[in-house]
């Protein structure tokens, strides 16, 4: 749960703000004027261009976020007069001075001669989110590793032709988490970008299991020696990995797929679907020292790998028409912790702002700050604030629009 206690008035700017402080926020403006001084210096001054200012800036968020609740397809359909106008909140600030801010928005204005990073431009923020996670929150023991769904916006999916829908969900680069099972919030995150079409691009990794082997191992150098345990996919779950987890004292459970997952190390038989006809809830157990392959019949073959639970702990599966299944403990607990995941899927990816920007670094800027709202909500629901007002996840993100904003209306608008 949270490691520090909110005060009962606490506003939902004070939430986003244990990730996103005022330092980060003047960061981005020096930062942004820098960028738009240089860019006039090269390309010609621009009249209309005056230094954003911290109110500005906070502003410009604001009206950002503000795609994540109303889902509209283009940030400036608030100055319209359509139906995704506000006129309530486009009196803050004028399209044209906005569309000056996002033409300059920057976090990192220059490359250092040091930097061979390519997420430099957002490496720092990244960074600090990170520092606000971890000194914020104290995850539970169970924890998932996955790639969260980012929603796309449903009237343009609804309205769009095939290939704009393939060629607009074509990303330079995927998100992985690590995040608490018991209470939603995303402890880390990891973003691996696509360099290239060349072998080491991700495209060309995205089924090897060298990338997602990476990719857990980044989530994880933060967990060794807490005894958490970890649930994985298919496509991270294999023997040599959760093998090194646990000399780190991280414990693992995972689903494995012949197709998907890295089988070396496994027993074949066990890999393979017996001949004769078996019944719901049966399964067959190797063991290796304290890692176990459990493969457990429901309607087909699901295969588990395991050290984080005895194969001889009986556990149960409920489903609504067949009833109770019985199953060994690790297949109930990965049953359980995925299962929220995916109630954590359905409730807040809809709320990740809707502005899809072209460059790579803005697209993970903006994916990075709809988590940092997603987890500052879930801190506020734990913390006696919520017990004062209740916002839903749409009431606490219009709180802090209007704050960031600097509107005075108190209220929840629905």
């Amino acid at each position: 749960g949270p490691t520090r206690k909110m005060p009962l008035t606490a506003s939902a700017m004070d939430f986003f703000q244990l990730f996103v402080p005022d330092n980060v926020l003047k960061n981005m403006v020096v930062q942004t004027n820098m960028y738009a001084k240089k860019y006039q210096e090269r390309f010609g001054s621009d009249d209309a261009w005056i230094d954003v200012t911290l109110t500005e800036m906070k502003a410009f968020l604001g009206y950002m976020i503000s795609t994540s609740i109303h889902h509209c397809e283009s940030v400036l359909s608030i100055w319209s007069s359509g139906f995704y106008s506000n006129k309530s909140i486009a009196l803050i600030m004028t399209q044209s001075r906005f569309e000056k801010i996002l033409k300059y928005f920057h976090i990192v204005a220059f490359r250092s001669s040091q930097t061979t990073h390519s997420l430099y431009k957002i490496q720092p923020f990244l960074d600090s989110l990170q520092n606000g996670f971890d000194s914020a929150f104290r995850p539970s023991q169970a924890q998932v590793l996955h790639e969260p769904l980012i929603d796309e916006d449903p009237v343009f999916i609804a309205t769009c032709t095939e290939r704009e829908l393939r060629k607009r969900k074509k990303r330079k680069f995927s998100l992985w988490v690590r995040q608490c099972s018991s209470t939603g919030f995303i402890c880390q995150i990891y973003v691996h970008l696509k360099e290239g079409s060349g072998a080491d691009g991700l495209d060309a990794l995205k089924n090897k299991p060298q990338l997602h082997s990476m990719v857990a191992k980044s989530l994880c150098q933060n967990a060794s020696g807490k005894n958490y345990i970890i649930f994985t996919g298919p496509s991270i779950t294999s023997l040599n990995l959760f093998e090194e987890f646990e000399k780190q004292g991280i414990y693992c459970c995972g689903l494995l797929s012949t197709r998907k997952s890295d089988c070396t190390g496994l027993p074949p038989s066990m890999l393979s679907n017996s001949a004769t006809p078996q019944s719901r809830g049966q399964y067959r157990i190797r063991m290796k020292g304290n890692m176990s392959l459990i493969c457990w019949y429901n309607k087909g073959h699901f295969r588990f790998l395991t050290n984080a639970y005895s194969p001889v702990q009986q556990g149960v599966i409920i489903k609504r028409k067949s009833g109770e299944i019985p199953c060994p403990l690790a297949v109930e607990a990965f049953a359980a912790h995925l299962s929220y995941i995916c109630k954590y899927d359905d409730k807040y990816s809809k709320y990740f702002i809707s502005h899809k920007p072209n460059k790579t670094w803005q697209q993970v800027f903006w994916f990075a700050i709809s988590i940092a709202i997603n987890n500052a909500y879930i801190l506020y629901k734990m913390s006696e604030a919520y017990h004062v007002t209740r916002y839903s996840r749409a009431q606490f993100g219009e709180r802090l629009v209007k704050e960031l904003l600097g509107l005075e209306d108190t209220s929840p608008t629905h």
